[in-house]
């Protein structure tokens, strides 16, 4: 019997993700992967898996797994009460890998102070690879767990069972810094006025309720276009666009984005700023700085 961990309870939205399916854009198919691959990297390293191995990306409210067919190790990359229920009940802290019995049931709570944590196992998940990457794209039912978030029932496969090395911990989660996110203009930043430019970058914006995988809709100030217009030929999608259509919202475009898309790019927020960007939930507010 292989090792697996049952769902017995799926949380409120929890999906199979790596680091993403990177390359395969010009066959029209978007990256996915994690929202915030520094904490899935770090989840990983807890159990000794590989940096890019499977994990489980919980959004907001966590699942209630059941081990089955043997041991496993995990850690969890977020903050949220861990309880095990089972012959041995107690509390588990994140940060931290631990080692399970088959039958035990690991039940993971609300996340705290972000939209997402990972939960990663030694041996990986075993979900199936698609175009390289064993990333769930649910919008078009692919890779991860047929292609979907996890639901009752489900029994997520894993990969080894647990070995007998050390458990591994940090004090805390990385440092995602503070401040504004920093962007880079462009690349069709001359679609907007400069009365536009210099509202963007001086307001708060705040994520909206509208806020998925694919992106984050910020409420504030509306962005006015130029005389260039709202539309353009369609063209490449970068991990952190901001992209206005007509009405004048900035959209911050994020893992499961499309691959191309016809409205202006008003600016890109850099590399390093996107996994804080992939935590924050609705009614977080901050500001932009252009870098």
């Amino acid at each position: 019997m292989s090792v697996a961990l049952r769902v017995t309870s799926p949380g409120l939205s929890a999906s199979i993700q790596d680091l993403g399916r990177w390359g395969r854009q010009g066959q029209g198919m978007p990256v996915a992967g994690a929202l915030d691959p520094l904490a899935l990297r770090l989840a990983n390293a807890l159990v000794g898996a590989p940096a890019g191995a499977a994990a489980l990306e919980i959004g907001y409210m966590g699942p209630t797994l059941t081990v089955e067919g043997g041991p496993i190790r995990f850690a969890l990359a977020g903050e949220a009460a861990i309880a095990i229920e089972g012959a041995r009940p107690r509390k588990l802290s994140p940060f931290r890998s631990h080692r399970l019995e088959a039958g035990e049931t690991l039940r993971i709570g609300p996340i705290a102070g972000a939209a997402t944590a990972y939960l990663a196992v030694e041996g990986g998940f075993d979900a199936p690879l698609f175009m390289g990457s064993r990333a769930t794209y649910a919008r078009a039912g692919l890779g991860g767990f047929h292609g979907r978030p996890i639901a009752v029932g489900d029994a997520l496969t894993i990969g080894a069972p647990a070995t007998d090395r050390p458990d591994r911990a940090v004090d805390r989660g990385p440092d995602y810094g503070a401040g504004p996110l920093r962007l880079i203009l462009g690349p069709q930043d001359d679609y907007f006025t400069e009365a536009a430019i210099e509202a963007f970058l001086g307001s708060d914006y705040v994520v909206s309720k509208e806020a998925d995988r694919m992106g984050l809709r910020l409420d504030g100030p509306l962005l006015e276009h130029s005389a260039l217009g709202a539309d353009l030929v369609s063209d490449g999608i970068a991990a952190g666009s901001i992209q206005v259509p007509r009405a004048g919202t900035p959209i911050l475009l994020l893992a499961d984005r499309q691959t191309i898309g016809g409205y202006p790019k008003f600016a890109t927020v850099i590399s390093a700023d996107l996994p804080r960007a992939g935590r924050m939930i609705p009614g977080t507010a901050f500001r932009f700085e252009a870098v």
